[in-house]
């Protein structure tokens, strides 16, 4: 069977499209399980090395005549500050025994992934955890206290990549975790991210600069608008830009061989969202091609402006094909 040139054109750019896309919203599959490991504990050493010795002393000598001029025998004094010293490192020890704060950021981690998530269309959401468990052991688990992480070979082969992470005492000494993750990918490459606050918060800090890392647009990504597609580029040196005029910007994009988005484009690709192969317009200006620019914020009775109409203002803008 005879194929035309532009059927073949058309059939390979089908082809193309197909399988760029599938990379755009590839699985990140991660282990089920995130291990921790406690690192030093930056309360006790602030309250080791906070202060010099000189001070150190001081203060306890402090403590010691205010006991005394209150009445307190000397003696019974130092057992007194001895003994307050010895109930603060017991009910610390108590508080941070077994694996409590290990399975509370592991839980609290995937809450808010899966919280911050919510607004993405479930098809282009890339980060996941792999949860091929049957029911029955997990709830044996469960039962149990403790977590099912036996390594299953059907587990393994959908996984593509495992999270681990540290945790410290901070030095404010007011509750508040120093929180390291850390994502090893396929290649051995590994993206890490840090956040302080109080156990009940700080993973939904880090589960948020998660998201927005492995969801956010990259660049190349193709996008279908209509019947149609155009290939995100970027800019030259960067995925977005700034230029002081549009006419400059248009000239960067025709350097890499590619254009300026129209104003159609802009405003599909602001509607998709950073998170779902998009570029969210914000209040910024971007660049339209002819010396032109493109205001969200001012559409009474149009969004493309000339550049005197907006001051002047430098331009966003990034290259498609």
């Amino acid at each position: 069977m005879h194929i035309s040139w532009k059927a073949s054109v058309k059939l390979l750019a089908l082809m193309c499209f197909t399988s760029l896309n599938a990379l755009a919203v590839e699985k990140i599959t991660l282990w089920p399980t995130i291990l921790f490991m406690r690192g030093q504990d930056l309360c006790q050493y602030q309250d080791a090395y906070g202060q010099s010795r000189n001070e150190s002393t001081i203060q306890a000598t402090s403590h010691l005549k205010e006991l005394i001029y209150a009445g307190v025998d000397s003696n019974a004094a130092v057992g007194i500050l001895m003994a307050v010293d010895g109930l603060i490192d017991k009910n610390r020890a108590m508080a941070t025994a077994g694996q409590g704060m290990d399975i509370t950021l592991e839980a609290s981690l995937k809450a808010g992934i899966d919280a911050i998530s919510h607004g993405i269309n479930p098809e282009n959401t890339r980060l996941e955890f792999a949860n091929n468990i049957p029911v029955l052991d997990f709830i044996n688990a469960l039962k149990q206290n403790k977590r099912f992480d036996s390594p299953d070979m059907q587990q393994m082969s959908r996984v593509k990549g495992f999270v681990w992470g540290t945790y410290s005492y901070a030095p404010t000494c007011k509750g508040d975790l120093l929180v390291t993750i850390h994502v090893v990918l396929p290649r051995g490459e590994t993206v890490s991210f840090m956040g302080q606050g109080r156990p009940e918060n700080v993973m939904s800090i880090i589960a948020k600069k998660m998201v927005q890392h492995f969801q956010r647009t990259s660049f190349p990504t193709l996008v279908p608008i209509g019947d149609k597609f155009i290939v995100l580029v970027g800019a030259p040196g960067t995925s977005i830009n700034i230029a002081p005029t549009p006419r400059i910007a248009e000239d960067a994009c025709k350097a890499i061989k590619a254009r300026l988005p129209t104003e159609k484009e802009y405003e599909y690709l602001s509607i998709l969202g950073d998170w779902n192969g998009g570029i969210s317009l914000g209040h910024k200006m971007w660049a339209l091609a002819g010396n032109h620019v493109m205001s969200p914020d001012t559409r009474n009775p149009s969004p493309v402006r000339h550049p005197e109409d907006v001051n002047y203002q430098e331009v966003n803008f990034f290259c498609v094909r």
